[in-house]
Parts: structure tokens; C-alpha cells; sequence
């Protein structure tokens, strides 16, 4: 069982380091005052869900903490008024809730999922962050640096000297090396293996294979010897992250909006991916 009470105090910690100055509490609180605020089952989303509680509770309002909720059933949860406020990616809105073909450009994607929660589901995305937590392709820090790899398009032209380890359905899905090629050109690694995804840092340090594919705001990439590289060409739509919130919640409490989007505007992919090295591999 996750302990929230040192979520809790790592979060109120991590509001500091990030420079995010919250409001002092001066409401009453009581049950109409209550917020529930959810997370998905995963480090990233609790934390970030964690930030936005202890900032509505020090804006004044009582926080009901619905945590660990299913990704698969999450934006369920919310259209059906069992939670408020969660942290969402508009990638997964605009593709797996909406069923939309990908965007690339994040302000298209924002504006996208923006119109239609609001139609279809009076929802509120409100300001979305620099922090992108999307797809991507790790390597081997030593192997880039020998060839002077930077970009998956400085990638493609040296495939065939490196070892690819594959999740497998990365090999086959629309977003995975499909995508890749029709953009890129042809990966032909020098070879190709299926690895479980939870040991792609231990394959890679191991030195058994070259590159593999991650996501921008994993732990290890705060590791020296792991390099994330520049989608270049754009293949891969933006996962920024925002707090989405039922409309009826937001117009009892406009005061809402001001205080998560202070939050979200302190967000970076770094230092989500920190924050995140912090938990997974530190162990605070």
C-alpha cells in the first residue's frame, strides 16, 4: 500500500523547490467546499495530482484525495461525477479519448481537446504545461557520443550499426517504428529483440543493446549514461499535462482555474522527470 501521508509531505516539499507560491487559505471549509481530486495508478500522475490538492487546500477548499484510479477507466470516473479534477495528457485526450488522428503541434492539440471535453463533456482543460511525458527513443550515451548521435534523423543513418530492443508492439503499432519509417526513412537495425519494457535501462546498461523506445519523462533518463533523442521531425504528437475539471465544479469555484494554473505553469519535463527519478530510483 502506497503511503500518502509521505506522498503528501514530498509534494508540499516539492511545491517549494519548484518555486510555486500558493495561496493562503482564508475560506470556511464544509462539505460544499469539497474537492475530489484523483490521480492515475502510476509515480508521475500522483504526484502531480498531489501538488494540486495541497494547493486547493491551501486556497481554502477541503480536498477528498480519490488516488491510484485506473487509466482505462479514469475519464469514466469524471464524466459519471465520481471525481473533479485529475491530471490528463492531451495526447490521451485527443487520441484515446476523442479518437482522433495525432497532432503535433501541442497548442493545436490543447486548443483541440479544449472545444471538444467542453461539447461533449462539460469539461474544462485549463492551462496546459511545458511538461511533456510522450513518447521517445533512449541510447546509450557512449553510443551517441562515438557517432555523433543527437536526433532520431542522426539515428536512422546509423540503424544499421546498433541493436534496437523492441517492446514488441512497438514494432507493429501506427505510433511505433510504422510512424518512424514514414517520416524517417528505414530503421534496418543490425538486430532486433523483444525485451519486457520494465527492463529496457537494465538491457541498455548491460550493453545489449544500443537504443530502445522510452517515454521524455522517465527517471533514468536523469542518468549520465542515457541520452533522450530529439524527435526532430515531429513524429510523435505532445503529452502536455493539465489539469481537466468538471465545468459545474469550476463555476461554483472559479477561484480554481487561477490557483492550478499557477501549478501548471511551473511544470517542466525536467523537472517532472526529476521528480520522478526522485521516487523511482531514489526511493523517497
Amino acid at each position: 500500500m502506497k503511503n500518502y501521508k509521505f506522498i503528501r509531505a514530498f509534494a508540499l516539499v516539492l511545491t517549494l523547490a519548484l518555486g510555486i507560491s500558493l495561496f493562503a487559505g482564508c475560506s470556511t471549509k464544509s462539505a460544499a467546499n469539497t474537492i475530489r481530486v484523483a490521480s492515475k495508478d502510476f509515480t508521475e500522475n500522483e504526484i502531480v495530482a498531489e501538488v494540486y490538492a495541497l494547493a486547493l487546500e491551501d486556497a481554502g477548499f477541503d480536498v477528498k484525495r480519490v488516488f491510484d484510479v485506473g487509466s482505462s477507466v479514469i475519464h469514466t470516473s469524471i464524466t459519471s461525477n465520481e471525481i473533479d479534477i485529475y491530471p490528463e495528457y492531451t495526447g490521451t485526450g485527443l487520441i484515446s479519448i476523442l479518437g482522433k488522428d495525432p497532432i503535433t503541434d501541442p497548442q493545436a492539440v490543447y486548443d483541440t481537446v479544449k472545444k471538444e471535453y467542453e461539447q461533449q463533456f462539460k469539461i474544462t482543460w485549463l492551462d496546459y504545461s511545458a511538461a511533456n511525458d510522450g513518447q521517445g527513443l533512449v541510447i546509450r550515451t557512449a553510443v551517441a557520443q562515438e557517432y555523433g548521435i543527437k536526433t532520431i534523423s542522426d539515428l536512422q543513418k546509423y540503424a544499421s550499426e546498433l541493436r534496437f530492443a523492441s517492446q514488441g508492439e512497438f514494432d507493429k503499432r501506427s505510433d511505433g517504428i510504422p510512424a518512424l519509417e514514414a517520416t524517417y526513412g528505414p530503421f534496418n537495425w543490425k538486430s532486433s529483440k523483444v525485451y519486457d519494457n520494465s527492463l529496457k535501462y537494465e538491457i541498455l546498461a548491460n550493453d545489449e543493446a544500443d537504443v530502445a523506445p522510452a517515454y521524455t519523462t522517465e527517471g533514468r533518463l536523469t542518468e549520465e549514461q542515457f541520452t533522450l533523442l530529439e524527435d526532430d521531425k515531429k513524429v510523435w504528437p505532445p503529452y502536455n499535462l493539465a489539469p481537466v475539471v468538471r465545468d459545474e465544479i469550476l463555476k461554483a469555484h472559479p477561484e480554481i482555474a487561477e490557483v492550478l494554473n499557477k501549478v501548471s505553469a511551473a511544470f517542466t519535463t525536467e523537472n517532472i522527470t526529476a521528480l520522478n527519478a526522485r521516487v523511482d530510483i531514489d526511493g523517497e
